[in-house]
């Protein structure tokens, strides 16, 4: 049995329960590329059973043992990666060197991050008269959006492995070909059958089934703060533990100081990248006063150089695409300036949206406050460094930001973001620095020490 045609249960793939399948479109072409299985309850409840099942046997393996089995997984996509990236390009629609750059590169990255963390990690520490042990919290959810598919994967699954705990996969039923092929390097690897488990299905069917099952102990999930809502708060009304990692309306704050046309350019590229389905994409470029009008001149410049269906991928399907293209009509309904892009279509074929700017925003317009995630940047101006902050952090998220100018000044004002992480005169990506956000932006942190620590829960043993 193909990979494509069936679920990854207790070490095998085997048939739904249903004949129902799901189709995957190619975005960029609107073909049909794929069909895979529709999962049921039925499915998810002998997922969750074999993770159960096999929670005691890996619960017990070695913190050694499970560092080398992660590195044999490593290994595994490492040497798939052309494969990978090539699926990440169909499914998702992401540029070649996109797809092999960072959908590809970072999660093989971040699954060797916690090779080592798993080796490394003190799961036992003395307090006092007290041992206190870091002991894994046991089944795990783990229910992943389609944007960064396999990074969104490995993410979880990795540091869920490195705490001894078991897991079932919910991939997005947009990019469930990337899940299949994590699934064949699970299995390629060698981990014991039962500790990763991956049911394909709809979120309102197959997700919702695995949120609410009975014997899942954590939920980790990223996507909209509308679901994650209902999310936190079955796991709430079930008294289990719950990871979050939802939506952002990241502020790119350019101070006087900044190299403006730098911060600019940088920040153009930010949002252009994936297309602008990021959620920590920095969409929000807040300007001095005096230098307004050359920034959006700067950013018209920057955005031409996103060509859609060469630099500018697809939005992953078309409910997407009409979305973006709505919040580009409401932001020209509610008076802001479209400086460049716009609605119409710039392909024939394919989910494509132009990259586009706003200026002349202000802070109370829907495209100032909403996750749009498409290649829309707004442009707003500040006075002074008081009213960049309080734009700043006048949204309901607080995900992630940037902030440019001298770098004392710059720490000063990232220290008063309310913000999960900030990146000072284009700080790099750090696959071991925690991510996560304050505010409607999520619950908890993925990645790092901080990544592992969500899935375990603490015992003390008093002398």
């Amino acid at each position: 049995m193909k990979a494509h045609d069936a679920l990854y249960i207790d070490g095998e793939w085997r048939p739904a329960a249903t004949t129902g399948t799901i189709p995957v479109i190619n975005p960029a072409d609107e073909q049909v590329i794929a069909h895979v299985p529709a999962g049921t309850a039925e499915d998810v409840d002998a997922a969750v059973r074999a993770a159960r099942a096999a929670l005691p046997g890996w619960a017990a393996t070695p913190p050694a043992d499970r560092a080398a089995r992660i590195a044999a997984l490593r290994d595994v996509l490492a040497a798939r990666a052309d494969e990978i990236a090539a699926t990440v390009t169909a499914e998702l629609g992401a540029p070649p060197k996109l797809a092999a750059a960072v959908h590809t590169g970072l999660p093989i990255a971040v699954a060797g991050s916690y090779a080592e963390l798993a080796a490394t990690h003190p799961f036992e520490e003395k307090v006092g008269n007290s041992t206190v042990l870091s002991e894994p919290v046991g089944v795990v959810a783990a229910i992943t959006p389609w944007n960064y598919p396999l990074h969104q994967i490995v993410a979880k699954v990795a540091p869920a492995l490195a705490a001894g705990c078991t897991t079932v996969l919910k991939p997005a039923e947009d990019t469930p070909l990337t899940a299949q092929l994590f699934a064949e390097a699970v299995h390629e690897a060698g981990l014991p059958a039962g500790v990763f488990n991956l049911v394909t299905g709809l979120g309102t069917v197959a997700g919702q089934a695995l949120a609410e099952h009975p014997d899942v102990d954590l939920i980790s999930f990223t996507g909209s703060t509308a679901v994650g809502r209902r999310i936190g708060a079955l796991a709430g009304g079930a008294v289990k533990r719950v990871a979050l990692e939802l939506g952002g309306k990241s502020a790119n704050v350019i101070l006087p100081s900044a190299d403006l046309a730098r911060a600019v350019a940088t920040g153009i590229a930010n949002v252009m990248s994936n297309a602008g389905q990021t959620c920590s994409a920095w969409t929000r470029m807040l300007v001095p006063a005096e230098r307004y009008e050359e920034a959006v001149a700067l950013a018209a410049a920057a955005a031409a150089k996103y060509v859609p269906g060469e630099r500018l991928g697809p939005l992953v399907n078309a409910a997407q695409r009409e979305r973006v293209r709505g919040y580009i009509e409401k932001g020209v309904a509610e008076g802001a300036r479209l400086v460049t892009g716009g609605p119409r279509a710039p392909l024939a074929t394919g989910y494509y949206v132009s990259p586009t700017v706003f200026a002349d925003v202000t802070p109370e317009m829907t495209i100032a406050q909403e996750e749009i995630f498409g290649p829309v940047v707004s442009i707003l101006r500040y006075e002074d460094v008081e009213h960049a902050l309080a734009l700043a952090n006048g949204t309901v998220y607080g995900l992630a930001g940037a902030v440019w100018g001298d770098e004392e000044e710059a720490v000063a004002f990232a220290r008063r973001m309310e913000t999960g992480q900030v990146d000072i005169n284009g700080g790099r990506f750090n696959p071991l620095a925690p991510f996560g956000g304050y505010k409607q932006s999520g619950v908890g942190r993925e990645l790092g020490a901080h990544g592992l620590a969500e899935y375990l829960q603490t015992k003390s043993l008093q002398f």
